[in-house]
């Protein structure tokens, strides 16, 4: 561990004080003073000249803005690169908290209050005073908030206000500063009634504690790019997790969060327009949010439990640029396939996967590719998780009987050119969509199934006539997504020959290419992985095919037929996209693990 310095070490003139005191319930204490005035402090980090220092003290005063926030917004150094310079001036450490372990005993110094009042964390014990990480520790009252608070000394670590948020959140949880609020002001229940239903992040008039605890919930799960959140009640605890690049990991909570379970659940069925009274049964709804100029369309389930109401929220971002057909990660004979396929006249081509696969990225990023003025495409949908301007998009809504295959069926009077299916659910669907293919329609839907052959047979055992199946569809895409790995941490690895040819890798072809591992940095979160890419199996419908599908041929004849006519599997795409160092074989596996087992 790094040495730390006292803070009654160096003193600064009064009159140089930089920054207002925070408005707090605690005492206000005497400034932080710095032998040589704030103005020598900051020409010793080299990084001013003397009239951007004047500037900067001036404007701190004027402002009430901390030196290193003012350094920041007025783009005269980066805050890493102002708090190493400032370290080296004043013999304060500068710490990167990413992968720092700090004992429990020692967070318990501050109440979450504090460290989010301020923007600190205590960091350690040592010699009876208490080390305090911050990006600005020349904040007057600072030093004796914290010692007042923490009732020993304190020490003085310096950290990115970024870095010190995270570890808040790691150590503390998320809205641990509102749970302990509630707690203090015993809070343990909130009327349904009494929960305001306005559902924009920000939004003056959100003073409930519940409704800001909810709305940092969604904040911080968006900022971690999840597309969903699970509040999961368990017998002693209120359980939160987000699934990120597909992989669902716990949010850091803070303690006694399950006393407010009840107006948690309440307050984002509110949100959803649902039944608050209702615990019963199962319920839907949907919520629109505003979180930072960025538009989100949330789905809201609600299931019940043993130990109460099971809630996921699937965030849809509306307001994000769709990718091209070139950046979903096929390999260049793959690419140049679809793109044949999505330019013919008529038929089917399916996408199928399970739910989470990408399937609609993969839909719009076709329709992206043909949606010229000379084309009328028409899409029904459940939910619209993109709108896409040239495209006329149909909302699913069953409460009023409007379903895939009403739409569909009034969709044909509509002299469409292209028609986007969302899912074909039933067979009243898949007949619909076969005859538009039929007629001169091309169209675009999904399936549920765990290959691509799978999906001919799924058709079949829906009704739909074989020799249909074998007339109407064109090519069938089965994929997955794998875990992209962080460019910034990955390290190579070299495992045994007899583990990879047990699992079928294809050595003889590795040559010079090398296999890496996830490590895990703070570009990444510690995960070793950021963002994810597909992998793909390509079936096109051959004469041989039509004729196997009419004869009610299994899904494995067809999928061993199609290997024979150089078919790359989904794990055979992976192992490809695992030796350009795009993801690990242990990823690949994972994810294709269910196909290998049928």
């Amino acid at each position: 561990m790094g040495t730390t310095m006292d803070i009654n070490t160096t003193e600064i003139p009064a009159e140089d004080a930089s920054l207002t005191p925070p408005a707090t319930d605690m005492p206000t204490a005497r400034p932080l003073i710095v032998t040589g005035g704030m103005a020598s402090l900051l020409a010793k980090t080299g990084l001013f000249s003397q009239t951007q220092i004047t500037m900067l003290l001036q404007v701190s005063r004027a402002e009430g803005v901390g030196t290193t926030d003012l350094v920041v917004r007025e783009g005269l150094s980066p805050e890493e690169v102002y708090l190493q310079a400032l370290s080296d001036a004043t013999g304060l450490p500068f710490l990167r908290l990413a992968s720092v372990a700090i004992e429990p005993s020692v967070i318990e110094k501050l109440s979450a209050k504090v460290v989010f009042q301020y923007n600190v964390i205590p960091y350690a014990i040592e010699a009876g005073a208490l080390a305090v990480v911050t990006h600005d520790p020349f904040t007057p009252g600072l030093a004796d908030a914290l010692r007042i608070a923490a009732d020993m000394r304190i020490r003085f670590v310096l950290a990115t206000s970024v870095d010190i948020a995270r570890a808040a959140k790691k150590f503390y949880g998320v809205g641990a500063e509102t749970v302990a609020r509630m707690i203090q002001d015993d809070r343990i229940e909130v009327a349904p009634e009494d929960i305001l239903a306005k559902s924009e992040i920000g939004e003056d008039d959100q003073e409930a504690s519940i409704v800001k605890f909810v709305n940092q919930v969604i904040w911080e799960a968006y900022q971690e790019r999840a597309t969903d959140i699970h509040f999961e009640p368990m017998e002693d605890e209120l359980r939160i997790r987000y699934r990120v690049d597909g992989v669902l990991h716990p949010a850091p909570l803070p303690p006694q969060l399950n006393r407010f379970q009840a107006a948690i659940i309440s307050r984002i069925k509110v949100m959803g327009n649902m039944d608050i009274a209702e615990k019963r049964m199962p319920q839907d709804g949907r919520i629109g949010l505003r979180i930072q100029a960025e538009e989100i369309d949330i789905r809201v389930s609600t299931m019940p439990t043993v130990y109460g109401e099971s809630v996921s929220l699937r965030l849809l971002m509306r307001g994000q640029s769709m990718i091209r057909l070139d950046e979903l990660g096929m390999c260049a004979d793959d690419d140049a396939l679809i793109g044949k396929l999505i330019h013919k006249p008529n038929g089917i081509i399916l996408v199928t996967g399970p739910t989470g696969s990408g399937k609609s990225t993969s839909l719009y990023a076709y329709l992206r590719e043909i949606n010229t003025p000379e084309q009328r495409i028409i899409t029904v949908e459940d939910p619209i998780e993109y709108e896409m301007a040239g495209i006329n998009q149909i909302s699913v809504r069953t409460d009023i009987g409007l379903t895939f295959a009403t739409a569909l069926r009034h969709i044909l009077r509509q002299d469409p050119d292209v028609i986007m299916v969302g899912e074909i659910r039933d067979f009243e669907t898949a007949e619909i969509a076969i005859r538009a293919a039929l007629t001169g329609h091309l169209v675009f839907s999904t399936l549920h199934t765990n290959d691509a052959a799978g999906a001919i047979t799924r058709l079949v055992d829906m009704g739909v006539e074989p020799f249909l199946v074998a007339s109407s569809v064109e090519a069938i895409v089965a994929q997955r997504l794998v875990r992209r790995l962080c460019r910034n941490c990955r390290q190579p690895e070299t495992p045994e020959r007899t583990f990879l040819e047990k699992i079928d890798f294809p050595v003889d072809k590795l040559g010079d290419h090398r296999l890496y591992v996830a490590n895990g940095c703070e570009k990444c979160r510690m995960t070793g992985f950021r963002g994810r890419v597909g992998i793909y199996e390509i079936l096109r419908i051959d004469e041989k095919i039509e004729g196997m599908i009419v004869e009610r041929a299994s899904a494995g004849a067809i999928k061993q037929y199609a290997a024979g006519r150089n078919l790359r599997t989904l794990r055979e795409d992976g192992w490809l996209k695992a030796m350009d160092g795009t993801t690990t074989v242990a990823e690949v596996l994972r994810v294709t693990e269910t196909v290998e087992i049928e």
